[in-house]
């Protein structure tokens, strides 16, 4: 059988670090001017993504998943395994890190732990982020640590637009002021915080750190990931394979005109960053639009699509 795409109505967050650049790239109706995360494609209970096209208008994502399991290549995790994100850091980030799934399991009621990966849409020039540090063994990590020594520990790299970085859980890490990410996850909510920069909130008090569950699960000593892009034409559009994955494949999607593509994998999530188009499937036209997100469900198939845009792809 046949399915349409799916298209989905995000859910923002508001964040002591959040700006409005949701509203002025994408013209989000965004809560507030601390609006720091756009859930764009989720089924995680913390903001459920709903339908807003189709049979399925208005449902959240997590009831078709358990309902309608066809859609996804009858895939057999117990929930919806992936969780797409846009983030607009108007401040800097916590320093922080993610657990594993053994460890989040074990530590966080079951959680999946959290693998991450991040496309950089924007940035300030000279942007540098948080990526590793430099302790040697866990012992140093701790003494550092203690010893407020953030200067010589953490790794900072330089960032542009169209940058792509992979995050596996146990990479120390840190978003920085200016930069605008599209991030592709496992489906979890579970961060733990090293260092804060010693900020307070209104009333004087600063956030929470996680420190002995952080010296438990980051990897030491930090060694970056390796990663290999692979390009392909087809017409106009190249499609760009920036991470394969244990927990998923990522690719970037540029479209200049006319294609016919094929949807092979179980169920594949596309983030629309730039420009418009439409997808002509089942006798249907499905336009599309700079922050649009949608879901190619399994049993696609062939699909004509035509305009000019740029997108983010992800699939388990």
């Amino acid at each position: 059988m046949k399915h349409d795409p799916i298209f989905l109505e995000p859910v923002f967050q508001e964040r002591i670090w959040g700006g409005t650049a949701l509203r002025e790239r994408f013209g989000y109706d965004i809560p507030s001017d601390r609006t720091g995360e756009c859930w764009a494609i989720s089924a995680h209970p913390n903001g459920q993504t709903k339908v807003k096209n189709g049979v399925f208008e208005g449902m959240p994502l997590g009831a078709v998943w358990a309902e309608h399991r066809e859609l996804f290549g009858d895939r057999k995790e117990d929930s919806f395994p992936l969780l797409v994100k846009l983030i607009d850091a108007n401040d800097d980030l916590s320093v922080q890190v993610h657990p594993g799934d053994a460890y989040a399991r074990a530590h966080e009621n079951g959680e999946r732990g959290k693998t991450e990966c991040w496309y950089v849409v924007d940035c300030d020039e000279d942007s540098e982020l948080v990526f590793g540090h430099h302790a040697e063994s866990r012992e140093q990590l701790k003494t550092m640590i203690d010893e407020d020594d953030w200067s010589e520990l953490l790794r900072k790299v330089k960032i542009k637009p169209g940058d792509f970085l992979y995050v596996p859980s146990g990479t120390v890490h840190a978003i920085p002021a200016g930069a605008l990410i599209l991030e592709t996850q496992q489906s979890s909510d579970t961060t733990y915080r090293v260092y804060d920069y010693d900020r307070k909130d209104e009333n004087g008090n600063g956030r929470e750190l996680h420190l002995a569950k952080a010296l438990d699960v980051i990897e030491v000593p930090h060694r970056d990931p390796e990663l290999r892009r692979e390009v392909k034409k087809i017409g106009e559009t190249t499609f760009t394979t920036l991470l394969n994955s244990k927990y998923f494949t990522v690719g970037l999607w540029e479209l200049n005109g006319k294609a016919t593509l094929e949807q092979d994998a179980d169920f594949c999530l596309v983030s629309i960053l730039d420009g418009a188009g439409q997808i002509s499937a089942n006798g249907q036209d499905f336009p599309f639009e700079k922050g649009d997100h949608l879901i190619l469900p399994s049993g696609l198939g062939a699909f004509d699509v035509e305009g000019t845009a740029v997108g983010i792809t992800s699939h388990p």
